[in-house]
């Protein structure tokens, strides 16, 4: 009789365990902030104002010259809660002895199955050499109140030639930086490259229906190429340029290039030869 009286004095313990764990379990899965959205990332630097912090990653915490995919999430400050319904646009600007520019950036888009995280790219063209120069504005709204916070950032010269800016033989500025392979194999290597031009100091629109000519070489290896290369066509799908890279071996690779405009003709570069070694546009690669 008491073994009996035990169980049932049990039963409304046991069941409230169950029921206080199930609502945890549920807070968790509803409270982004019980939940990391940022695994495989690395902070770069947060901006703080008195209402909210942003909080910027990427794959490496900094920022290099050439291609940055960046990812961003917004906390409200006085709940620590990071926040779902957020429209954010950037603006970097590096400032010159004489003159400030701004470069290539794409939209700030919700990321894809996230519910706190945003992303976009920015392209930097160019850096001091202690990486200095650079700041970033960020613009966001949040149920019909805008706000904006400007920060100096840090921008790392990366080790290789993975961005160049040129003028075309038709007087236009262009940027183009290499986005991938970022880890090269020996093997046929998708090659994708963003190519874009300055149509002032702080608007850098994609350029589109160009071809961008593909001669890699090996100037350490007799200057040999590869087979199967071809050459990057421009994707309307994300507005990128796609190729085929083909790579031999392992070493330090010079990707020649030729940029064409629509109706075929070569606004920069040159074919290699026997008496041209290299083209005056080209991108580095090294693995």
């Amino acid at each position: 009789m008491k073994s009996i009286q035990f169980i049932y004095k049990l039963i409304p313990i046991i069941l409230l365990t169950v029921f206080a764990t199930s609502c945890s379990n549920d807070n968790e899965d509803d409270n982004p902030t019980l939940t990391s959205e940022v695994d495989g990332l690395s902070k770069i630097q947060d901006f703080t104002n008195a209402n909210h912090t942003i909080e910027l990653f990427n794959k490496n915490g900094m920022f290099e010259t050439g291609y940055n995919a960046i990812s961003l999430r917004v906390k409200d400050n006085a709940t620590n809660t990071y926040l779902e319904n957020v429209s954010l646009s950037w603006m970097p600007v590096m400032q010159m002895p004489t003159m400030q520019h701004s470069c290539p950036k794409s939209n700030i888009t919700k990321a894809l199955g996230k519910n706190t995280i945003y992303e976009g790219f920015i392209i930097y063209q160019m850096t001091n050499a202690d990486g200095s120069g650079w700041s970033l504005t960020v613009d966001y709204n949040i149920n019909g109140e805008a706000y904006s916070m400007t920060e100096t950032i840090e921008v790392m010269q990366y080790e290789n030639q993975n961005v160049t800016s040129f003028m075309g033989s038709d007087n236009t500025r262009y940027i183009l930086a290499l986005i991938e392979p970022k880890n090269p194999r020996i093997a046929i290597n998708q090659m994708k490259v963003g190519l874009f031009k300055m149509e002032n100091m702080m608007t850098f629109p994609v350029v589109e229906s160009y071809t961008i000519a593909l001669d890699p070489r090996m100037p350490g290896m007799g200057n040999h190429s590869s087979p199967n290369n071809t050459d990057l066509s421009f994707n309307s799908t994300d507005g990128l340029y796609y190729g085929d890279l083909s790579l031999t071996m392992t070493g330090y690779w010079m990707l020649n290039l030729k940029l064409l405009n629509a109706e075929d003709e070569v606004l920069k570069g040159e074919d290699v030869s026997e008496q041209n070694e290299s083209s005056s546009l080209y991108l580095e690669l090294e693995f």
